[in-house]
């Protein structure tokens, strides 16, 4: 497929790809707006059945996290909804509250792995997964009219409570896949970021037989994602070699992506997990229909799958596409290159401490030797390029454009593919090309790059 478009539906103003997203204490991160935010999920989730709505609420760590937080609850409360604070949590232990207790929803503040001065706030619906595009532009709605989002009556007022045993229970729930690892003997180094792992790595790796080296535990506020973490891998890889270490295991700001680097400092990405964790869960007969990746994913990854007769669905980039897909195609395990992984059996959301001790039970159970798989995963060169266009739609609809799409598929038929796709945030069209023959996938580019050039010059 030549053309990927954003998908249609309610306009949405204020949220983006994850959540709504600001520099704190400006836009649509200050207090004012996180009240309002927190009152219009607590109508959202009214007008939907919940009587008196009860949403788990966690953040990062963040020096803003605490101002947005109590602002978001008492927002929660103001409109009749109990809110439940479990503090500093990943995004997935809120995700596992929501979908294990007694809760209508759930709310995060976080903007992932953003720089410290950022902040994000994301729902969650009852069961742990992620809002859809339309609950979220209703949710705008409702921010943006007075009338609709509703204080309480003084008798009504919502209350604010502590859910530390939220927190205990998402560790335990952990625990038990640690605890089913076989071989503990390699020495590790995790990287949390310091982030939202940071109060859960110690406890939950303390029993490691190999030895285990900490970094990026131990945030201050403002050093969330600081030259640590997944944005920051070579960290990582260069710690992984001064330690001897095996293997290395990083996780973003609020801990919903996982990434990788063998002994050799080489990062072992999403598609490398999801190779491993996907043939590991065949040989269970629990991987159901295939595994689900995007269309960013490296075609070895279905060249490898398909050598076990494991099947791949492609999915546009976005991990609410990634959950939509298996959803819809009965796959059990789906992912991006980022190592944002989904595993339904195990969480409701991505999550980068269950998707690493999946990676870590299944290299055991597989008798894999981690070493080499970044040798065997044999990756296809990929190339990505970005051109700064002022109408992404004009460029997407252009026949001159079609026309040299065509002509670049028609090169690449049966020995890659490309893709062109407006970027979701920014001015931009992204040229994305792939082929063992790396000559005949930079043609592609340059044929589509040509193209695209012209239609903006308007020849």
């Amino acid at each position: 497929m030549a053309f990927l478009n954003e998908a249609k539906g309610k306009k949405r103003q204020f949220f983006g790809t994850d959540g709504v997203r600001d520099i704190a204490n400006r836009g649509m991160m200050t207090p004012d707006a996180a009240m309002k935010l927190g009152a219009a999920y607590a109508v959202f989730l009214a007008e939907r059945g919940a009587e008196r709505p009860k949403i788990a609420v966690g953040r990062d760590t963040r020096l803003s996290g605490e101002m947005l937080q109590s602002a978001l609850m008492a927002g929660i409360a103001s409109s009749g909804g109990d809110a439940v604070d479990l503090g500093v949590i990943p995004t997935p232990g809120v995700s596992c509250a929501a979908m294990r207790g007694p809760f209508s929803g759930g709310a995060v503040v976080s903007a992932s792995h953003n720089p410290a001065e950022y902040n994000g706030i994301k729902f969650l619906d009852g069961e742990g997964f992620k809002l859809t595009d339309g609950d979220e532009a209703e949710i705008e709605e409702i921010f943006l009219d007075d009338a609709r989002r509703r204080r309480a009556e003084p008798e009504r007022i919502g209350t604010v409570r502590c859910g530390e045993e939220y927190r205990a229970g998402y560790l335990e729930s952990l625990g038990r896949l640690f605890r089913g690892i076989e071989d503990k003997s390699y020495p590790i180094v995790i990287d949390a970021a310091n982030g939202a792992a940071s109060d859960f790595v110690g406890p939950l790796f303390s029993e490691w037989g190999g030895g285990v080296t900490f970094m990026g535990d131990v945030p201050d506020g403002t050093n969330i994602n600081k030259n640590v973490g997944v944005t920051h891998i070579e960290a990582l890889a260069a710690k992984v070699c001064e330690k001897g270490a095996s293997l290395g295991i990083a996780y973003d700001g609020d801990t919903d992506r996982v990434l990788m680097c063998d002994g050799r400092g080489r990062v072992l990405d999403g598609d490398v997990m999801l190779w491993v964790i996907g043939r590991w869960l065949a040989s269970r007969g629990t991987l159901g229909a295939g595994v689900t990746a995007t269309v960013m994913s490296n075609m070895a990854l279905e060249d490898l799958l398909a050598k076990e007769n494991i099947k791949v669905f492609r999915c546009q980039v976005g991990d609410r596409y990634v959950l939509d897909t298996m959803k819809r195609e009965g796959a059990r395990i789906g992912g991006e290159q980022s190592g944002h992984i989904i595993a339904l059996d195990y969480a409701n959301t991505g999550d980068g401490l269950c998707s690493g001790l999946l990676f870590l039970k299944a290299v055991a159970d597989l008798g894999e030797d981690v070493s080499t798989l970044a040798d065997r995963f044999e990756r296809y060169p990929q190339v990505l390029r970005n051109m700064k266009v002022a109408d992404k739609n004009a460029v997407m609809s252009s026949p001159l454009v079609e026309a040299a799409a065509k002509e670049a598929e028609r090169l690449l038929a049966g020995k890659g593919r490309m893709l062109l796709r407006p970027s979701g945030t920014e001015p931009l069209v992204r040229i994305f090309a792939e082929s063992r023959d790396a000559e005949l996938m930079n043609r592609a580019a340059d044929i589509m790059e040509e193209a695209i050039g012209k239609a903006v010059e308007g020849r």
